[in-house]
């Protein structure tokens, strides 16, 4: 079983900064994919950065140039570093991992950009 953690949410201004952790219980070579996703209320979950174990990266069209996603292999740890926010950033965010076919998430960690 994998367990994803995550770590970092908060409340921020607009304009402002913060990153996520995902730290997993697991090699994270072990996961074929690691991304972000979120789910703002009433909404269906999105995708936010999905990173491969290429080291190739992917993001929705909506935090290009504002978000970065990346991995540290040695800490077995995801990140999201989010600038720029927006108060439509706002939601809870998952981390995600893909083993073959089966998907692991986290507990999320709530996200809120207002001023």
């Amino acid at each position: 079983q994998v367990r994803l953690v995550e770590s970092g949410g908060g409340l921020v201004q607009p304009g402002g900064s913060l990153r996520l952790s995902c730290a997993a219980s697991v090699r994270v070579f072990a996961l074929d994919v690691m991304g972000w996703y979120r789910q703002a209320p009433g909404k269906q979950r999105e995708l936010v950065a999905t990173f491969t174990n290429s080291g190739n990266t992917n993001y929705a069209d909506s935090v290009k140039g504002r978000f970065t996603i990346s991995r540290d292999n040695a800490k077995n740890t995801l990140y999201l570093q989010m600038n720029s926010l927006k108060p439509e950033d706002t939601a809870v965010y998952y981390c995600n991992g893909v083993s073959r076919t089966v998907n692991f998430w986290g507990q999320g960690t709530q996200v809120t950009v207002s001023s």
